[in-house]
């Protein structure tokens, strides 16, 4: 059961901090629990566990590709590993290894993929990943996560450590806003609707979750229903909670911190054409962009992805 913040102008902890401090947790509960790091400890600072618990850290530095081949074997000799790099090195870069080495070979690996999207801000163009949730949900039997706040990062961290296969969970290193009241619980491949609305259906995850609600309210004063659903669990989808909330409305858009070809918005996409739902439709999301630096205010704007953003999709979809 979850409950939504009572103060959603307010951040919550630093993403990364909490899946440190989440991992302390779990190893306290079961050594088979491990870390591995790609030279960003610092970064994530997974030096945490480094300092606390070394014998349940491994520094691979920055060779992604292998540290995924570790993570695979440690996971063929009974143990839990949890890999961090940032989000396009994950995805991108050492893919083939996930693939064959984990998946393939049916061993487990637990990835953070930190900051997705326009998250990066000054690491710039090389660091951003605009795909790496198309190309997770490729691997099968996968799941794809995308993280609204702190309260659902820690439950996203704990779930994955007891389950088998592949796991990938992309969200911010710093603070974002706060979605969710401490103590909330969530459902696997079970998205959450936030908001009540009767004109249109908004479908987002990740932190651009918060800007969707911020949007609704927005557009509840300009006469227009929205309903927001927090589908942070992208594969395996919530298809049943598509269709149901589909009906009646007289748009559909999906909002997301990410590419709009093979994302959220196309997971949604193939669930309403198989199920002959004919209702006006958009993506809303990166098209055909690579990254750029600046502040992730700068390039939340620069990408045409904030509230007000979304606001003007959901008229012009309404006109």
């Amino acid at each position: 059961m979850f409950k939504l913040a009572e103060d959603r102008s307010a951040t919550g902890a630093d993403l990364r901090n909490v899946v440190m401090e989440t991992l302390q947790s779990l190893i306290a509960e079961n050594d088979k629990v491990v870390m591995l790091e790609a030279d960003l400890g610092g970064a994530s600072n997974s030096l945490k566990i480094k300092a606390s618990n070394p014998d349940n850290f491994i520094e691979c530095g920055i060779s992604e590709a292998n540290m995924m081949g570790v993570a695979a074997g440690m996971s063929s000799e009974g143990y839990i590993p949890f890999v961090h790099t940032f989000a396009p090195f994950i995805a991108r870069r050492a893919f083939d290894q996930v693939f064959l080495s984990g998946a393939y070979a049916h061993n487990t690996i637990n990835m953070y993929g930190s900051d997705p999207g326009f998250s990066v801000a000054a690491n710039g163009g090389t660091h951003t990943s605009f795909e790496d949730v198309a190309i997770m949900r490729t691997i099968p039997h996968a799941r794809v996560f995308d993280a609204a706040d702190a309260v659902q990062m820690a439950w996203i961290v704990k779930t994955c450590a007891g389950l088998p296969g592949i796991n990938y969970f992309r969200g911010d290193r710093k603070a974002i806003r706060n979605v969710y009241a401490e103590g909330s619980e969530f459902e696997l491949g079970k998205g959450n609707v936030l908001r009540e609305g009767s004109d249109v259906l908004i479908i987002s995850a990740g932190r651009l979750v918060s800007d969707a609600l911020d949007a609704a309210e927005n557009l509840e004063k300009q006469g227009i229903s929205a309903e927001v659903i927090d589908m942070f669990c992208i594969k395996p989808l919530d298809e049943e909670l598509v269709l149901s909330e589909a009906k009646g409305k007289k748009a559909i858009v999906t909002f997301e911190n990410h590419g709009v070809i093979g994302g959220l918005g196309d997971a949604v996409a193939s669930v309403l054409a198989e199920n002959a739902v004919a209702v006006p439709f958009k993506r809303h999301g990166i098209v055909e962009q690579f990254g750029q630096v600046g502040t992730a205010d700068w390039l939340q704007k620069e990408f045409k992805l904030t509230a007000s953003d979304l606001e003007e999709t959901v008229k012009g979809l309404l006109a």
